[in-house]
């Protein structure tokens, strides 16, 4: 049997050409357009490198290698792969014929510094204020999702977030492909697995669900909500597991909400329309959504409350704790913004201050001046 060691050096010499990108704390991500147009992004802004594969098979070549690496297979028949490099990195490959005009590969860096809530405050993306308020959210056992689109730093956000959970709660995690690296020490980390090429051996993600419900979790984080598993994170947080944490695509706060009842209707399990939206507006208390912005940086854009489900209006009842006020540009292009607090307490505050924690002193101050003056951001999303 080859030494695991050995093999990685191989494989890493089949990425010859992008070697030196995957070797670069500052490159996030290295996008391949077949074996002649490589791209890497840095602080957010995409850059075309004159590196090239020697042809498409040397490409397709240690795709398939990669594809051995993680135990799977990618050709004609089975033309998309889902897997990691020996660091950790993501990669994400598609092979003709499903991409015609050459192998498509998208490598999401794996980056052995977490970044940490102080760090994440240093680099702009939230605020001293929303860290506190983030710490009393978390710490209370809310159940928080993480939405933003793709790159928008949700992974990122999530392990930072992962720090405020106290140390004596056990932590179960559930990944697709495991990415997370939780700043905690009790954690139970749980891996789907695809079929093999008979179609056996198949861990899905909803398989996980129902073995983690018999792990005596505290909390269950899940890396990234794709699917049906939804319904079953919706009852496992209206069942007595709070403290939930987990990531999913979404633009805004409104369509966090609609695109997670969007994927509890694809499990199997029949369930009236109304009722869903009930449980869910239930199960979920706060949304934290994150952005890339126009400048390239990532940022949070809102702290939200789920407040419920209006039956009469059939509307779901949301509220902005934190909001992202922009001011335009700077001299270097860059994007003048600042997370304020809304001037709304959130109807959560009392769980908060059972927990012993509460939110910062500026964001009672603003409630104060928004009640003098009448004004406060509340909104209802259809």
């Amino acid at each position: 049997m080859i030494p695991r060691e050995v093999f990685e050096e191989t494989l890493l010499q089949f990425f010859a050409p992008i070697r030196p990108y995957l070797e670069d704390p500052a490159v996030s991500d290295i996008m391949i357009n077949g074996p002649d147009q490589i791209f890497v992004e840095k602080k957010g802004q995409l850059h075309l490198t004159d590196a090239r594969f020697e042809s498409r098979e040397a490409l397709t070549s240690a795709l398939r290698n990669a594809a051995q690496f993680v135990g799977k297979h990618i050709d004609e028949e089975r033309p998309i792969l889902e897997g990691r490099l020996p660091d950790g990195s993501r990669i994400e490959a598609v092979i003709p014929p499903a991409a015609p005009d050459g192998p498509c590969v998208s490598i999401r860096r794996f980056f052995r510094e977490t970044l940490t809530v102080e760090r994440l405050v240093g680099f702009g993306a939230m605020t001293e204020d929303a860290a506190v308020s983030l710490h009393a959210l978390v710490a209370s056992k809310l159940n928080v999702l993480i939405a933003g689109g793709t790159g928008s730093g949700k992974t990122s956000m999530l392990n930072a977030l992962s720090s405020f959970i106290p140390e004596g709660e056990r932590v179960v995690v559930i990944e697709d492909s495991r990415e997370l690296q939780l700043q905690r020490t009790h954690v139970c980390m749980l891996e789907a697995r695809p079929p093999d090429p008979k179609g056996r051996g198949e861990v899905t993600i909803r398989d996980l669900f129902r073995a983690t419900l018999r792990l005596r979790p505290d909390r269950i984080v899940v890396g990234e909500i794709r699917g049906g598993e939804a319904l079953d994170l919706i009852q496992a947080m209206t069942s007595g597991h709070g403290g939930c944490l987990a990531t999913l695509h979404a633009t805004y706060p409104r369509d966090t909400v609609t695109r997670l009842e969007t994927m509890a209707m694809m499990s199997d399990i029949e369930m009236p329309l109304h009722a869903l939206r009930i449980q869910l507006a239930s199960a979920v208390n706060i949304i934290v959504q994150v952005s890339r912005l126009q400048d390239g940086s990532r940022k949070i854009t809102h702290i939200t409350e789920v407040l419920g489900y209006d039956t009469t209006s059939n509307t779901y009842q949301l509220q902005d704790i934190f909001a992202r006020d922009y001011q335009g540009f700077g001299e270097g292009g860059e994007i003048l913004s600042d997370l304020a607090p809304t001037g709304i307490l959130p109807r959560c505050l009392p769980q908060l201050h059972e927990h012993g924690v509460d939110l910062p002193p500026v964001v009672h101050e603003a409630a104060e001046r928004a009640k003098r003056s009448g004004k406060g951001r509340v909104s209802d999303y259809g």
